[in-house]
């Protein structure tokens, strides 16, 4: 089941579910305000933990409204793209060949066929990323299992709008945002140990804190580093 309600002029959007705990987001690129609460939970209390936490859903606000943002991708020559944190300027070439990408010094080569719409050409440089994604997280998982003492059973990469990654604690799945393929690769080693930990640890409590000081201690400037990092530009859902 899902309603709204309204704290003076701002809007929360509330999804009743089979859940246990009361979670609050605050989602870009405008600070839209979720919270998804157990199905027996009034709407009353709802509102009461809303109003409780509206110092910090201003703040989160604030800084949403204030983080730089890519502009949107038209996928023309010469355009600016970014992979593991280096730029390339990117150069169609429609003759016909083989679709595909390739980086050449600091060119993003991206090969279609004559003719080729704005939306195949997104979707091709949305797989490549997605690819690299891809090649780099199983030696990374295959490095912090040992040290993590935890398994994953499967990673998923696709694209995310409100996260850099997910996991599933029960089927020791994770999922990481396709983006994550523009940022440094310190950035991503950081997400997926982030996600790893929360297989041994659920919540974002002291024990979880210790677990990320302890395998990298460094966590801290990543995460802040990643959350500062220009917002991918993307139609959002309101």
């Amino acid at each position: 089941m899902r309603t709204q309600f309204k704290l003076g002029d701002l809007s929360v959007d509330v999804a009743l579910k089979d859940i246990k705990n009361i979670h609050l987001s605050v989602n870009p690129p405008h600070g839209a305000v979720r919270i998804s609460a157990p199905s027996r939970m009034s709407l009353d209390t709802i509102r009461v933990f809303a109003i409780s936490k509206l110092s910090w859903i201003r703040q989160q606000q604030k800084k949403l409204r204030e983080q730089e943002r890519e502009p949107p991708r038209e996928y023309l020559d010469r355009e600016s793209h970014y992979v593991w944190g280096k730029r390339y300027l990117l150069e169609i070439v429609d003759d016909g060949a083989e679709k595909g990408l390739t980086l050449k010094h600091q060119v993003m080569v991206l090969r279609v066929r004559q003719g080729a719409d704005d939306e195949l050409r997104e979707a091709l440089v949305a797989r490549w990323y997605r690819e690299q994604i891809k090649v780099v997280v199983p030696g990374l998982v295959a490095k912090w299992e040992p040290i993590m003492g935890v398994k994953v059973e499967r990673f998923f990469v696709r694209k995310m709008k409100t996260k850099w990654g997910s996991c599933n604690p029960r089927n020791r799945t994770i999922r990481l945002n396709t983006d994550l393929a523009k940022k440094r690769p310190e950035y991503l080693e950081y997400v997926v140990v982030h996600e790893m930990a929360h297989l041994r640890v659920r919540r974002h409590n002291d024990e979880f804190r210790s677990l990320m000081d302890l395998c990298l201690p460094n966590w801290q400037v990543l995460r802040q580093g990643l959350n500062e990092a220009p917002l991918g530009h993307s139609e959002w859902e309101n």
